[in-house]
């Protein structure tokens, strides 16, 4: 499929500037839906509908409707074919987390040619299924909004600013799992995640900063002793971290939370790489 934007959006003269509206988006969506269920690639979990033997159940039981509504907590959408069109924003990126947890790509099918009742699948791949739907949701997510991807932990997150997207997703220079690496990766998904609030934001921040915090004391001679102060000034004076009435607290948060997020995420990896070089020196 082609990546490349068709003239009207590449020489910035669409209407819309290229970006697809929660309608469009919708239907686009439903039409993915509908193509992959044709196929198969949604009876293992969810069952389907056969013109001998009726509803054939999937693994998570006969009561489809009752199994969603326990799960996603909605009762109001099913059948997925004909509530698409009518869904919500967090409707919407409910049922495709849903979806994406239930997808499996048939790898053994026959054709039940009676009354053209369609695939019936017996063995199936859920990683390829998984790595298929993502792929082509995330074609249209892209243009949705500010833009936002389905996650390979199937998550609907909003995609990074735009430049820093390899920040976002470079690994960290460190075998500290517990303490660095899931800690970043944790304050990653906060950030990003769909309609995160300014304070859950502010917290993804707060993790970071508790991160170069842990890494304070690996600094010493690394780093000259101002610089390290400067580390962490905008945590400690702008509201970030403590609370007292010679912080900083009027400036645009919507704005600066992201400059603060990126800000700390590059700096971990500088200091990560800083404190592996005074290392390698002393090694």
């Amino acid at each position: 499929m082609r990546d490349k934007p068709y003239y009207s959006v590449r020489t910035g003269k669409h209407t819309l500037g290229g970006q697809l509206d929660l309608a469009t988006v919708l239907r686009v969506a439903s039409g993915i839906y509908e193509n992959l269920e044709e196929e198969g690639y949604f009876q293992e979990h969810l069952g389907f509908e056969c013109v001998d033997a009726g509803f054939v159940a999937g693994k998570v039981g006969s009561d489809l409707d009752g199994y969603v509504l326990l799960q996603v907590r909605k009762a109001h959408l099913l059948p997925f074919r004909t509530e698409f069109p009518k869904y919500s924003e967090d409707d919407f990126f409910d049922v495709l987390e849903f979806l994406y947890e239930h997808v499996s790509k048939p790898t053994t099918r026959e054709y039940h040619s009676w009354d053209d009742c369609g695939w019936h699948c017996s063995v199936f791949d859920r990683p390829e299924g998984r790595a298929e739907f993502r792929e082509k949701v995330n074609r249209v997510l892209r243009h949705y909004g500010g833009g936002f991807e389905l996650s390979v932990d199937g998550e609907v997150l909003s995609l990074p600013d735009a430049g820093l997207e390899a920040l976002m997703e470079a690994a960290l220079p460190s075998s500290d799992p517990e303490n660095i690496e899931l800690r970043v990766a944790t304050a990653r998904r906060k950030f990003r995640r769909h309609g995160a609030s300014l304070d859950e934001r502010r917290d993804a921040i707060r993790d970071l900063a508790d991160v170069l915090e842990y890494l304070r004391p690996k600094l010493k001679g690394v780093v000259l002793a101002k610089d390290e102060s400067d580390l962490f000034n905008l945590a400690n004076n702008f509201g970030l971290r403590h609370h007292n009435e010679v912080q900083k607290v009027k400036y645009d948060r919507a704005i600066w939370y992201s400059w603060f997020f990126y800000y700390y995420l590059a700096t971990i990896h500088a200091v990560l790489r800083l404190i592996a070089k005074a290392g390698e020196r002393e090694a």
